[in-house]
C-alpha cells in the first residue's frame, strides 16, 4: 500500500482526497516518508539526462551516492592484485622449462653414380629437399635443425629410386612398398 500510494503521487494520479491522505501519512510515518523520498529522488534521477546525473551526488539516496573513500581503498588493492598477477605470470615464464633447442642433423649418403639426391621425411611433410654434392667425392649432404623426436625419412636418387639410409639400423616398410629410415633426434640444451 505504501509503495502504491507513493507511486500514484509521483505519477500525479491522486485526486485531492488521496493527496490529503498522502500528506497525512508522510507526516505521521517516518518509514513511509523515507521510502517516498527515496522513490522521488530515484524518479528524478531517471528523468534527468545521463550526463547531468553525476552533478547531484548529494541529492542521491545514501546507497547510490559515490563513495570516494571506497575508491581510494579499493584502487590500491586492485593495483596490488594486478602487480602480483603480473609477477606470477613472469615467474611462470621464467621457471617454466624451455623446450630443447633443435639439434643439428647432417644427412649424408655415398652415391657416386647419382646425378641428383633428395631427402623426404616426416620432418619435411614428405616434400623433397635437395642434397648438395660434396666436391667430386660421391658424397651428398644436407644440414637441417630438427627438434627432438622420432622421424621417418628416405633418400630419393635421380628422382625415382627410394633408398633408406645405410648407416641407420632402424627401418620400416612404408605404405608404397619402399623402406624408410627411423631417426631419433636428441634435444640440445
Amino acid at each position: 500500500m505504501m509503495a502504491y500510494l507513493s507511486s500514484m503521487f509521483i505519477d500525479n494520479e491522486l485526486d485531492l482526497d488521496e493527496k490529503v491522505q498522502f500528506v497525512d501519512k508522510i507526516h505521521l510515518e517516518q518509514p513511509f516518508y523515507q521510502e517516498t523520498r527515496e522513490l522521488l529522488l530515484q524518479e528524478r534521477l531517471l528523468r534527468m539526462p545521463v550526463d547531468t546525473r553525476r552533478l547531484l551526488p548529494e541529492r542521491l539516496p545514501l546507497r547510490e551516492r559515490p563513495r570516494p573513500w571506497l575508491k581510494r581503498l579499493i584502487q590500491p588493492v586492485a593495483y596490488a592484485a594486478a602487480g602480483f598477477a603480473a609477477a606470477g605470470l613472469l615467474l611462470l615464464m621464467l621457471v617454466r622449462p624451455t623446450p630443447p633447442a633443435p639439434a643439428a642433423s647432417r644427412f649424408v649418403i655415398y652415391e657416386p653414380a647419382a646425378h641428383q639426391v633428395e631427402l623426404a621425411g616426416s620432418f619435411t611433410d614428405w616434400r623433397r629437399m635437395p642434397l648438395q654434392p660434396v666436391g667430386n667425392s660421391g658424397y651428398w649432404e644436407l644440414h637441417l635443425r630438427l627438434p627432438a623426436g622420432e622421424y621417418r625419412f628416405a633418400y630419393i636418387l635421380d628422382g625415382t629410386r627410394q633408398v633408406a639410409d645405410p648407416t641407420l639400423p632402424g627401418r620400416e616398410r612404408d605404405d608404397f612398398g619402399g623402406e624408410n629410415s627411423i631417426l631419433n633426434v636428441e634435444g640440445q640444451v
